[in-house]
């Protein structure tokens, strides 16, 4: 399994989640889990993703996840979970 954490900020608008799901699904993308919660009008949300099946380059999948963000008006970010958890790591 390749794991990696997709993270969205941004505005409230209906259809995130599918957006951004649609788009991880059309890479092969499998959502492991997803956390997300909106705060006034604020949406943040964290996929935990297996990109093990994905017939894409990881750097294709970036891209294509920074111009749905850019599409949307949402912060998307896609990274190897290894560095994510180095990131946070305490």
């Amino acid at each position: 399994m390749r794991r990696a954490v997709v993270t969205v900020i941004g505005h409230d608008t209906v259809g995130i989640i599918a957006k951004v799901s649609n788009l991880l699904s059309s890479h092969s993308v499998n959502v492991l889990e997803i956390s997300q919660s909106v705060l006034s009008d604020l949406f943040a949300m964290v996929m935990l993703c297996d990109t093990e099946n994905s017939p894409v380059d990881f750097s294709v999948l970036t891209k294509d996840l920074d111009k749905l963000g850019t599409e949307q008006n949402l912060n998307i970010r896609i990274m190897h979970d290894d560095i994510f958890q180095s990131m946070h790591r305490i």
